[in-house]
């Protein structure tokens, strides 16, 4: 690495970290400001809100990192255009392809700690931030859903017809186990309620039925087999944190415990899983954002202008926002279904990569 990829390279990563500290502090105290009012109606502590802003500013520190880098490429290059110094760069006989150099390296190295922290240690804080806003700045929560179906294990399938969050009580029960597209055995109960002592379900009003003994009655004249009772303790592979509020939850979730949740999700044939599968595309797409960003910045702010730098980052913060409008429409397409999740998160590479280098082909620089 050559003296000026040096100081290319720290110039870009000191204004990258000081535009990020910057724009941290200024969101922390709008976000304090809005949520004032919530925090002294609970009366909560000093301890308590330092505690939701300690995992509060690492997450708004992981969504900002393209578009900062982006904001940070823009202000440095054309300060080095406004400067000459640009010119007297090329003018030494370096092309602009190696001038790029010390950008990519910047570049490498905030997507490589951008994709460590998102994917594994950003998700640990987000799981308790997302908990903390549920818990104190949501409205109460209710389970809407009725008639859900899921199934549990090969060849058993679940039924509860309503579910009561406030008292962790399903209605309507029924387990029904198939051999083939035989129906074997059917378990039902008419409520199953969540007893938090022995972290098991008491069943109530349950009956088990041997679908099979019915087609022996023809053969041998025996009674079918149905068992009855009052209550019962047993375990199931629910718990009532899948009927839990998970809005977002996808937020707090590593890349293995995203993997993990899409898996369950898709072998219960449950609703949803697009939202999960976006935010796991999004975790391996983001750092190739920062390599389009810095691209594209390096190249809009090269060319040195005689009403200096303003207009560049004007242009800058324009091209940003356009990128994070795109993103949003495609990632909530995605997440409704209308939109193929893996195209809702690549599409902003695509879209601005083809634009960057037609760009790098056409605009003077």
């Amino acid at each position: 690495m050559k003296l000026l990829d040096k100081y290319i390279l720290k110039m870009i990563l000191s204004t990258f970290f000081f535009v990020v500290l910057m724009l941290e502090a200024i969101i922390c105290i709008i976000d304090l400001t809005e949520k004032i009012d919530k925090f002294v109606a609970f009366k909560l502590n000093k301890m308590v809100i330092l505690g939701y802003y300690m995992d509060f500013i690492p997450w708004i520190a992981g969504f900002l990192s393209p578009i900062t880098i982006f904001i940070a490429v823009i202000y440095v290059t054309s300060r080095l255009a406004s400067h000459t110094e640009i010119v007297a760069i090329l003018g030494s006989g370096i092309s602009f392809r190696r001038f790029l150099y010390p950008y990519f390296l910047a570049a490498t190295f905030i997507a490589v700690m951008s994709f460590l922290l998102n994917g594994w240690v950003i998700p640990k804080s987000n799981h308790d931030r997302l908990r903390f806003e549920m818990q104190y700045f949501q409205n109460k929560y209710y389970f809407e859903k009725r008639n859900v179906h899921m199934q549990v294990a090969p060849n058993v399938y679940l039924f509860i017809q309503s579910y009561d969050v406030n008292s962790n009580t399903g209605y309507q029960f029924s387990l029904e186990r198939f051999d083939k597209d035989r129906l074997i055995e059917k378990f039902s109960a008419d409520n199953i309620q969540w007893d938090t002592v022995k972290n098991k379900w008491t069943l109530r009003i349950w009956k088990r039925k041997k679908v099979d003994s019915i087609f022996q009655i023809q053969k041998t004249g025996s009674i079918p087999l149905v068992e009855r009772g009052d209550s019962m303790d047993t375990t199931l592979v629910i718990t009532p944190k899948d009927f839990e509020n998970d809005n977002k939850m996808y937020g707090g979730m590593t890349i293995p415990e995203l993997n993990e949740k899409i898996e369950t999700l898709k072998f219960r044939g449950s609703t949803g899983v697009e939202a999960y599968e976006t935010e796991r595309h999004i975790r391996y797409s983001s750092p190739f954002y920062i390599y389009v960003l810095v691209f594209m910045g390096a190249i809009v702010s090269a060319r040195k202008s005689r009403g200096g730098t303003g207009f560049q980052i004007a242009l800058g913060f324009l091209m940003a926002f356009v990128f994070i409008l795109f993103f949003t429409i495609a990632s909530t397409f995605a997440q409704t279904g209308a939109l193929s999740p893996w195209l809702a998160a690549w599409s902003p590479n695509i879209v601005f990569g083809i634009i960057t280098l037609l760009m790098y082909k056409f605009v003077p620089r």
